[in-house]
């Protein structure tokens, strides 16, 4: 019960006792005390007025007098114009302790039965994975393990876009300056592999559009006219045509990518429930679109392409088909959206992919209800800002993107350098640093890049985000592993705090309430991160709590207690605000270690 509902059935309580009238305790307005008044919580006196017949200060009144004089769990009440501010006693907040500590799955709220598919990282395989697919696959991991902590059924997935143009490109090149390499041949991962090939290509495209523009040409024509491109476009019509040399070039070097993505995702800790490749579902929207034809609602025209047009709605004429019939983006979302709720039975399809694509997936769910599907209002964009870098943005075709693979390893030496400044690595096997190190970096760039609200853009700076101290990953880790040097010593010593009996230890002191209270609002946050699709609140929660606990250390010589019960009382606090935590960063995808 949280303290809301306590208050507002004590409440209806003390309306029965007052005013002999039955009162819907849900339907009392019962809110946090605002900062400026005395309490913890405020019932909302006016809508009582008609039940009472008495001004607002006498009804509070005569209301907080019975709950003080009955309720053993308020301590003191005040009004203050028709809003009756009420403070909760101590007792109140050890019996919640004490429901806290004993709820193995505190946090957890109750199955809501609903099926939510999320889809997450969707890469091209014409380049390895960069910081923009981090932020990308650490939102839509970190939201779906928040929606199931919310109740939901979670269907993780991904969809590869393995076919296309840009593979297209990068199969060209290898063609043409690959010179046979392969991942074998070169040591070089797969995925980066292939991605040299892309850059390569944009450089082949510049020195041609520079050849035709020096030849007479315009510069927009010869982008156009470029020999590379309309090489590329063959390819393309090629591989919808299922010609055997252009499919087996493409399985080659998807391949090579593949491998490439699992090895980053693993050190990630990123993992799916369910992979679609491109390649296997645009034909499903291409049947959509014969559909709409036979709707009236999609138009061909002269020239063989395929449209919908949206100007009623406000937007333009979108292309589903080209001239050639080939397909576009829309064209296989189309016959995916369609496909999984259908296999999957979805009350909701959630996509995360960058703010960019917000035209995309208005424009994806407008055609899908002009198609009859219903569903498509189930379909929520979760469209985040850009990441940037204090030298400005990435550009995939010129190769300046910051590397996934580099990055792990950056923020794997700078975890390694902090740590060994700190001089707090004795005892700590070479074996064990070495594990240590690489959950500090990775809870570093985790937490760094997901406590920021999704819609914001954000600038990442390695170096700020594995400071010890501060809003920071290793900030929690750092306070985790304290707790639990203070546990091994206690355990030490012999005291086995698994035995302490609540109902007999002396009250807590209002740090401790303090820290019982942050620990109770954890399942609120949890429902709150959930309806905005938001880590960042989790993220935030956990560093509240950890500098709350900070506090409370620094003011409390915990294991130097003499009263016994109080002792025990106090490591379940700490051992219960650590369980808290760890599954706060679980969320978020990072490890907190017992020891740094």
């Amino acid at each position: 019960m949280t303290p809301e509902s306590f208050i507002a059935s004590k409440a209806a309580e003390a309306i029965k006792a007052l005013y002999n009238v039955e009162q819907d305790p849900s339907a009392l307005q019962v809110q946090t005390t605002r900062k400026e008044f005395e309490g913890d919580l405020t019932l909302v006196v006016f809508p009582l007025l008609r039940i009472s017949h008495s001004t607002p200060d006498n009804t509070g009144k005569a209301i907080g007098d019975w709950l003080q004089e009955n309720v053993a769990e308020i301590s003191a009440y005040n009004v203050v114009k028709g809003f009756l501010n009420i403070s909760l006693s101590p007792l109140y907040w050890k019996n919640v302790f004490a429901e806290i500590a004993g709820e193995a799955d505190f946090g957890q709220l109750p199955s809501t039965g609903r099926n939510i598919m999320i889809e997450f990282s969707s890469p091209n395989t014409n380049k390895p994975l960069h910081l923009g697919h981090i932020r990308n696959n650490l939102l839509g991991a970190s939201v779906a393990d928040l929606l199931k902590a919310a109740g939901h059924n979670v269907i993780k997935t991904t969809l590869v876009n393995d076919r296309g143009i840009h593979i297209c490109k990068s199969m060209l090149a290898w063609q043409k300056v690959g010179e046979g390499r392969t991942p074998e041949s070169t040591g070089i991962k797969g995925d980066h592999l292939v991605g040299d090939c892309y850059v390569a290509f944009n450089n082949i495209l510049t020195a041609e559009v520079k050849e035709l523009v020096a030849g007479g040409m315009d510069e927009e024509q010869a982008k156009k006219e470029a020999p590379c491109l309309k090489e590329a476009h063959d390819m393309l019509v090629k591989w919808e045509q299922g010609d055997k040399e252009v499919r087996q070039l493409w399985e080659m070097m998807n391949s090579w990518v593949f491998a490439g993505f699992d090895e980053t995702y693993k050190s990630l800790g990123i993992s799916f429930d369910k992979t679609y490749y491109e390649s296997q579902t645009y034909l499903l929207g291409k049947e959509l679109v014969n559909k709409g034809l036979d709707m009236g609602v999609l138009v061909r025209d002269p020239d063989g392409s395929v449209w919908c047009d949206l100007t009623a709605d406000g937007l333009d004429r979108k292309l589903l088909l080209r001239s050639d019939g080939t397909s576009v983006y829309m064209t296989q979302d189309l016959g995916t959206a369609e496909r999984r709720f259908a296999e999957h039975n979805l009350d909701s399809h959630v996509y995360v992919v960058g703010d960019e694509q917000n035209y995309h997936f208005q424009v994806l769910k407008l055609v899908l209800k002009k198609l009859g599907f219903e569903w498509s209002d189930q379909i929520f964009h979760l469209s985040y800002g850009m990441v940037e870098l204090p030298e400005g943005k990435m550009k995939s075709r010129e190769g300046t993107v910051v590397d996934a693979d580099d990055l792990i390893e950056k923020m794997y030496q700078e975890a390694k350098a902090t740590s060994e400044e700190s001089g707090k690595l004795d005892g700590i096997s070479a074996e064990e640093q070495d594990k240590l190190f690489r959950m500090i970096g990775l809870g570093a760039l985790k937490y760094f890049i997901l406590k920021v609200d999704p819609k914001k853009k954000m600038l990442f700076n390695p170096k700020e985000s594995i400071d010890f101290n501060g809003n920071t990953g290793p900030f929690i880790q750092y306070t985790h592993a304290r707790i639990c040097s203070i546990l091994r010593k206690a355990a030490e010593k012999g005291v086995d705090y698994g035995t302490a009996s609540l109902a007999g230890a002396a009250e807590l002191s209002p740090k401790e309430i303090r820290l019982v209270k942050i620990l109770n609002s954890y399942p609120q946050r949890i429902a709150e991160a959930a309806e905005i699709f938001s880590p960042a609140v989790i993220a935030n929660y956990a560093y509240d709590l950890a500098k709350e606990f900070n506090q409370y250390y620094h003011e409390t010589p915990i294991l130097k207690e003499e009263n016994l019960d109080v002792l025990k009382t106090r490591l379940l606090l700490i051992d219960t605000l650590a369980s808290v935590l760890r599954k706060a960063m679980a969320i978020l995808g990072i490890e907190l270690p017992e020891r740094m």
